[in-house]
């Protein structure tokens, strides 16, 4: 074994487990935004209908102000490059269930990443393990 090889192995495993890292970050984001769209799902469909009724309006850091939500009014998503649009209920959940769909899609392909990633640094370590032993032979 050259120290060329295993040096070069190690910056390669290194690489894929920054990687992985960044994969493991990317999946708690998305779960994350997973978590916020099923619950916008939830807070939509609990708009009542016939009346309007007060709720509690985060501003940030804790803050809140009461706000009446008046019956039938439009919902404003936000869609993105700042952009918004005005939809109605129905209109608004096929809009937040599109999106969970697409996370979803999303979720099982950096799953699968991870699982690759996963595999070739088990690779990696054996073959780390194979030219170590290989070193030792040689020594003795």
């Amino acid at each position: 074994m050259s120290e060329e090889q295993a040096q070069q192995l190690l910056y390669q495993m290194q690489i894929l487990e920054s990687y992985f890292a960044d994969l493991m970050q990317k999946e708690n984001y998305m779960i994350s935004v997973l978590r916020e769209a099923t619950s916008a799902i939830e807070s939509v469909k609990a708009v009542k209908e016939s009346t309007d009724y007060e709720t509690l309006v985060p501003l940030g850091l804790g803050a809140f102000v009461k706000a009446k939500i008046l019956p039938n009014e439009k919902i404003v998503l936000n869609v993105g490059a700042g952009a918004a649009l005005e939809k109605d209920k129905e209109s608004t959940i096929n809009y937040i269930e599109a999106r969970i769909k697409e996370i979803e899609v999303a979720l099982k392909e950096t799953a699968a990443q991870k699982q690759e990633i996963a595999l070739r640094l088990e690779q990696g370590k054996h073959e780390m393990n194979r030219l170590l032993q290989a070193e030792r032979s040689q020594k003795q």
